[in-house]
């Protein structure tokens, strides 16, 4: 449509009409789709009078006109995706088709109705602020013509010389406003493109990290590591060169920010700091079109923060999620995008659970669920098919362990504790959690049988046994190979000790050989410094003794929560090389501490009423009581907000030390830590949660039930 500068009457770009010509489909239209859609309907149209504007291709113009005409239903299906502002452009085109002598074969009031659509968005309010629909007026520009006024468009303009990053609008504007810059944005796409341009351009960068989140989303993404560490290094290299295609999209910006820093690249917030205040968001056409996805990019961006310092990233989680919040109670949004919102919200990425998010986003993914603004962008079919096969066949896998666990269980004689909580199913379920990738299977049933094992020691440490039993488990530990000088005081201790003796001998069989040296030793001081905190806490409870200080009360809580016999056991078969100074390095000791500290803060907090009727220390009775012994209810709540500002400071370590680059530690390991993190953040959103239903169904949904597809 733009004309040659100084002949009105010849095409600036003839190779793109050339295109037209050789690219007309058997049906009539223009473009790829495997169902009309609205489109392919707006691509048809504008090639029509492309082709009318330039007296040329008679006979496909003829074609196009009836394949409108045909589907002209499609326009009016108000159900259908739509690209932002079509009722716009749409009918923009057919006035300048009806102004050219083309009659598109259709009754009038069809016609009538879609002019009628047309006066209804110009006119209607939609979300944010005044400059909201002032840039959702430019957006839509090419559909409004010669009589809008170009002068309120240009402000829109990109260092590039395009508007919005498309060819169309980019287009009119050369040829309404005779926009050199514009003129060169276009020249420089036919050069790289020849006659076919694409919708969107650039847009390469937000393709390729939708791709990279939508394989992370499903489950899929280990099966394209090598393609995804190339989208990253090149997302990263267009990070720290400012380039205007990530920093100018809101959505592109905060997905970027994401996936880098949660694949270890080291990028600061600063990138960020242009969505800090809300204004970013309702000035914004996302906020006019009502589009969520950018506000729901920008929450989630939010919360890969390693510091309580990072103000941009706590700005940005406070507007996003009230805004979010607000979006859910209009009910005006798809079912899907209230699921995906919903889930956010209540699952923050320190507790998420990657399997059951996997299984759903497969049972409610659709190929037309992923939209650009210009188009509808879909999503390829393929991945689905994939992460079925992948999560069926994972499924079947974790189903074998579990029945592997269960005989484990029987074997070691543990059902026969009357007293503990031996739940097989729901230790696994934790073992899956951060532990999904189906290759990592000896890794997951060692933290499935330590998961049982420490939760049954803690029943008989937390009232069930004797203190006569509880010394006798703990020197029987510490003796670990000559634990036959001690004995055992009763049969439910020497069902425990033999049990962990024997679980952890094999545990350390197998990793002997996978790390070419013996870390038995290691394994065996764990499990010692694990009961020896459960013991102190005993003897505390049955003295009625509170820690007189945090540091006192953690010196033995840090190690009864008992993730030292399960996370380091695990770390060591996850298939790469952990090396003893990795293991004994101050990092890897922190990375420990920490997941313990959040595991048992987040115990102590929401367990408090049912720990102080029993008379049990809690890191909420220590700081309430302040070493004075007498507590007030101000006191109490006081206490839980710092044990709390303590969970979120341990957890932005925690998040930073596993992700960042360069470290002692290998990556897998790290993130094993943080994934334990995770795993207590979920489990103990609730009391007890631990045994509850929610949890049974959960593991259930993960593990037993299949998959119900849409």
């Amino acid at each position: 449509m733009v004309p040659l500068r100084g002949f009105p009457h010849a095409p600036c770009y003839p190779q793109c009409v050339q295109w037209i010509l050789d690219n007309q489909q058997p049906d009539g239209s223009w473009g790829q789709s495997a169902q009309v859609n609205k489109d392919i309907l707006l691509s048809t149209l504008a090639c029509v009078v492309a082709l009318k504007r330039w007296n040329t291709g008679p006979n496909h113009i003829r074609r196009g006109l009836r394949f409108i005409g045909r589907n002209f239903s499609v326009v009016m299906d108000g159900q259908s995706v739509s690209p932002v502002g079509f009722n716009i452009t749409f009918s923009g085109l057919l006035k300048l088709a009806s102004e050219m002598g083309l009659e598109i074969p259709v009754i009038k009031t069809d016609i009538d109705g879609i002019f009628y659509l047309r006066e209804i968005e110009l006119a209607r309010d939609g979300g944010g602020t005044v400059a909201a629909r002032k840039a959702f007026m430019a957006y839509v520009s090419e559909g409004l013509g010669r009589r809008h006024d170009w002068n309120l468009v240009m402000p829109y303009q990109r260092n590039n010389g395009s508007l919005f990053n498309s060819p169309s609008t980019t287009a009119a504007a050369a040829i309404y406003s005779c926009n050199d810059r514009a003129l060169d944005y276009l020249g420089s796409l036919t050069s790289k493109f020849g006659g076919s341009v694409p919708v969107i351009y650039p847009d390469n960068v937000y393709s390729q990290l939708c791709m990279v989140n939508t394989l992370e989303k499903m489950g899929i993404s280990s099966d394209f590591a090598s393609e995804i560490q190339d989208i990253l290094d090149m997302t990263y290299s267009c990070w720290m060169q400012n380039e205007e295609e990530i920093m100018s999209d809101m959505a592109t910006c905060a997905k970027a920010f994401r996936l880098l820093r949660m694949n270890g690249y080291d990028i600061t917030s600063d990138g960020m700091g242009q969505f800090a205040e809300q204004s970013c968001y309702d000035d914004s056409i996302h906020a006019y079109v009502n589009d969520i996805q950018p506000l729901l990019e920008l929450y989630r961006s939010s919360q890969v923060r390693f510091s309580e310092d990072d103000l941009i990233l706590e700005k940005i989680g406070s507007w996003s999620a009230k805004l979010l919040k607000q979006q859910l109670s209009t009910r005006k949004i798809s079912k899907p995008l209230v699921q995906e919102i919903e889930y956010a919200l209540e699952f923050p990425i320190f507790a998420t659970v990657e399997p059951l998010e996997h299984k759903g986003n497969i049972e409610r993914f659709k190929t037309n669920s992923f939209q650009l603004l210009k188009s509808g962008h879909c999503a390829n079919p393929e991945i689905l098919s994939l992460a079925i096969d992948k999560f069926g066949s994972t499924q079947s896998i974790f189903q074998q362990e579990l029945q592997e666990v269960n005989r484990w269980v029987k074997e070691h004689r543990l059902d026969e504790l009357k007293f503990a909580r031996i739940l097989p199913l729901h230790a696994y379920f934790c073992a899956v959690v951060p532990l999904f990738p189906p290759e990592l299977s000896a890794a997951r049933v060692a933290w499935s049988q330590n998961a049982v094992l420490t939760t049954a020691v803690d029943d008989l440490f937390d009232g069930e046994g004797s203190m006569e039993e509880l010394r006798n488990l703990v020197e029987v530990i510490e003796k670990w190979d000559n634990h036959a000088e001690v004995g055992f005081v009763s049969e439910r201790v020497e069902i425990l000790f033999k049990a962990v003796y024997n679980t952890t001998r094999g545990i350390g069989a197998v990793t002997a050989q996978l790390q070419n040296r013996s870390v038995m030793d290691h394994l065996a001081e764990l499990w010692a410094m694990a009961v020896r905190g459960m013991l102190t806490e005993a003897e505390w409870r049955m003295s009625k003794y509170i820690p007189a200080t945090m540091e006192e009360y953690m010196s033995a809580a840090e190690y009864s929560f008992a993730y030292g016999p399960i996370i380091p056991a695990s770390a060591y078969l996850l298939g790469e090389p952990l090396p003893e100074e990795a293991v004994r390095s101050e990092e890897y000791t922190r990375l420990l501490q920490l997941a313990s500290t959040v595991g048992r803060l987040i115990n102590d907090a929401v367990g408090v009423e049912r720990e102080m009727r029993v008379g049990k220390p809690n890191s909420v009775v220590v700081q309430a009581a302040g070493g004075c012994g007498a507590m007030s209810l101000a006191a109490v709540e006081a206490a839980k907000e710092e044990v709390r500002r303590a969970i979120r400071a341990a957890r932005w370590e925690l998040q930073r030390l596993a992700f960042r680059d360069g470290a002692v530690v290998p990556r897998r390991c790290r993130e094993l830590s943080w994934h334990g993190g995770k795993v207590a953040s979920f489990f103990y959103r609730e009391e007890d949660a631990y045994t509850n239903e929610t949890m049974w169904t959960m593991a259930n949904a993960v593990i037993v039930d299949p998959l119900q597809l849409q």
